[in-house]
């Protein structure tokens, strides 16, 4: 990955889409996963080869998820 250092807090009304950007004769062709809200929207681009890196991302993205469940669960009335 390329440097970039930024944050933004996910809401319950945060997007995500995937587009497929198919090859051509000049380039090997690529997708495009993005993550958005009102004023944010992060780009990820990953081209044949990187498929590995994005399923580690999804294995920690439902990590973090059942994390947010179990935070939830144990959180005082009304706090989550």
């Amino acid at each position: 990955m390329r440097t970039i250092t930024t944050s933004a807090h996910l809401e319950p009304d945060t997007t995500a889409r995937l587009s497929v950007f198919a090859p051509t004769p000049e380039d090997e062709g690529f997708i495009s996963l993005r993550v958005g809200g009102e004023f944010v929207d992060l780009a990820l681009i990953a081209r044949p080869g990187t498929a590995d890196a994005l399923r580690a991302l999804a294995r920690v993205a439902e990590e973090a998820a059942a994390t947010l469940d179990r935070i939830a669960e144990t959180a005082p009335e009304g706090a989550a």
